[in-house]
């Protein structure tokens, strides 16, 4: 089996709980004794502040501590607080149905806690998954003024994702999403102007979203989500020209990709489905990874992957290289090859650090298009918002481009790994 496949760009975006708006200095005697006392609000600050070392040492057990004490009375926010801590094992041992447990008894009351369990819903953790429901939820939840609820279920809507698309659902969605001023609402509601042909409003919603956050060249996938989404919107507007005019091969190529909004840990499974719809197959990251033998919301291995194209009537082939400048060089051209043919390629990438499980994570995604003058690759992304594209340079393309866990093709070797159509 492969190692778990927590994506960092979805982890920046997923069951985030909300934080209490304080200054980073230590909690004074006066708060814990009032948070000794009952106050609730009190036990909440000093929850946030042990889970995230804000003024003190990191202590996922203090701040579960702190959080029960506010949760057995009820508190929603403090119910929310405790369940993500259940899902991510922090603090205790991971439990997702435990989570969703305190989510379901929250979410009446928090947005976050509604949003939370509709991840759950959508993702098939600790419940079976129903996408009917994560919307319904998530519906609720944006009432409840949770941008990111929205512009998700918009998103959802929109690539008829476990539900029959539906285009005027995914407006109305995105239109609450830019209401309040979420970030991936920003970018959808773009795309759509986009799609339709208003390229002026598209260009109004991505230079809102771009002036959030500080921008670059491009970004860096290891960004916050709100930092991605500006940088996002940053990639956009750079790239309306392109998307309107016709490839150059060996100058610029584009193939469109169908955007796919993936589910939790199902970033493979979504990028090939995203893959099987520039070949004309009509399904979803679900219905891809359910041809697939791994239960859904964990990892797939890529040989799992390759068989499930097969079932669908498609012929892919796995092809690697070395992971050192000679070999990105024989990628970066294989690929352009492949772009320059209309065929887009899914590839692999490796993140490493301690701000990852057991150390390290890893994120499929696939390459759509390429511009040679400035040196820069067009990214599918299932982890971002509608249309899911950003700019990455060479350099970092060469630096996240590899993998040595994507499945027993692997063997353990790192390497630049890609599926691509496997022509006759």
């Amino acid at each position: 089996m492969m190692k778990q496949r927590n994506s960092i760009l979805f982890l920046a975006t997923f069951m985030a709980v909300s934080f209490v708006q304080a200054a980073d200095g230590p909690p004074t005697d006066e708060l814990t004794a009032e948070a000794a006392q009952g106050d609730i609000a009190a036990q909440l600050f000093l929850a946030y502040r042990y889970r995230d070392g804000k003024g003190v040492k990191k202590d996922y057990a203090e701040a579960m501590r702190w959080a029960h004490l506010a949760a057995d009375r009820g508190d929603a926010e403090a119910m929310d607080f405790v369940g993500w801590m259940y899902f991510a094992g922090l603090g205790v041992k991971r439990n997702t149905t435990i989570a969703v447990g305190y989510f379901k008894a929250a979410a009446g009351k928090s947005a976050q806690a509604a949003w939370n369990l509709g991840q759950c819903y959508f993702g098939a953790q600790g419940v079976d998954q129903d996408v009917p429901r994560a919307l319904g939820v998530w519906k609720k939840a944006a009432e409840m003024g949770h941008g990111r609820a929205a512009s998700t279920a918009a998103m959802v809507y929109l690539a008829g994702e476990g539900v029959a698309a539906d285009a005027a659902e995914a407006r109305k969605l995105a239109e609450r999403a830019a209401e309040l001023n979420d970030p991936s609402g920003l970018v959808v509601l773009g795309e759509i102007r986009f799609q339709a042909g208003e390229i002026e409003e598209a260009r109004a919603y991505w230079t809102r979203v771009s002036q959030m956050k500080p921008v670059g060249r491009t970004g860096q996938p290891e960004q916050p989500s709100d930092n991605l989404a500006a940088q996002q919107g940053a990639d956009l507007l750079k790239l309306i020209d392109y998307r309107r005019r016709k490839p150059e091969p060996g100058k610029f190529t584009l193939v469109p990709m169908p955007h796919i909004h993936q589910g939790w840990n199902n970033c493979g499974a979504t990028s090939c489905a995203m893959f099987a719809r520039t070949q004309d197959k009509k399904l979803g990251g679900w219905d891809f990874k359910r041809l697939c033998p791994s239960p859904l919301g964990t990892g797939t291995d890529w040989g799992d992957l390759l068989k499930a194209s097969e079932k669908i009537g498609l012929h892919w082939k796995f092809v690697t290289f070395t992971p050192d400048d000679a070999g990105f060089d024989k990628a970066t051209n294989f690929v352009r090859g492949e772009l320059d043919a209309g065929r887009a390629v899914v590839i692999d990438f490796k993140f490493t650090g301690p701000d990852y499980p057991n150390g390290e994570a890893g994120h499929t995604l696939a390459i759509a298009g390429y511009i040679a003058q400035e040196d820069l690759y067009i990214l599918c992304n299932p982890a971002i918002a509608t249309p899911g594209m950003q700019l990455m340079t060479a350099e970092d393309l060469k630096r996240y481009w590899r993998s040595d866990h994507y499945g027993k093709l692997s063997n353990g070797v790192l390497s630049r790994p890609a599926i691509v159509i496997d022509k006759p």
